[in-house]
């Protein structure tokens, strides 16, 4: 995904005025460099959200094009306004070929509706809908899945039962339960 960016003052009235144009402050990280205060037009990145399935945004690689270089980066955060839900503020990562980045992979669950314990009447609950991992960027996955197909009333799925490529490493214990199906 493509995203042009462009440098900003640092200044508060700076960002207030750019709110004001329908551009986004935000800030590029970078190892061992000092942040780069840049600015993000509203409507470009609003159309990326609506086109990236829910949950799935700390996994999309973008390619910045900070005034004609290309920088391969991931959104590490973003800051939202209270109460309008507008995007304040964005910190991206830069991303280098040989330096591991952690980031938050999403859990999907596959065969939600058709789960065996929720048709007996149970529900199925997703306890953690991220794993947090260690990987090169060529090695980030864009999501994990479950199949809970075959989950039974009163049946867990741990992280440890997801199939992690050998190039990602988990930083959570993976003793932790991941789905469940319970009674009503």
């Amino acid at each position: 995904m493509e995203l042009a960016v462009a440098k900003r003052s640092p200044k508060k009235n700076e960002t207030n005025r750019l709110r004001r144009e329908k551009k986004i402050p935000a800030v590029l990280y970078s190892k061992g460099a000092k942040g780069e205060e840049v600015t993000v037009d509203g409507n470009e990145f609003q159309k990326i959200l609506n086109s990236v399935e829910k949950g799935t945004l700390s996994s999309k690689v973008f390619s910045l094009d900070l005034e004609g270089k290309k920088a391969p980066a991931i959104v590490k955060d973003i800051q939202y306004h209270v109460t309008t839900y507008e995007i304040l503020h964005l910190d991206f990562q830069q991303l280098h070929d040989d330096i591991p980045v952690n980031l938050n992979i999403p859990i999907q669950l596959k065969n939600a509706l058709t789960c065996a314990g929720v048709k007996l009447g149970g529900i199925l609950r997703q306890v953690i809908r991220q794993v947090k991992v260690r990987c090169l960027p060529k090695d980030i996955p864009s999501h994990f899945e479950f199949d809970v197909a075959n989950l039974k009333m009163g049946q867990i799925l741990r992280l440890k039962d997801l199939k992690l490529p050998s190039t990602v490493q988990p930083t959570i214990s993976l003793e932790e339960v991941a789905v469940v199906v319970t009674r009503r």
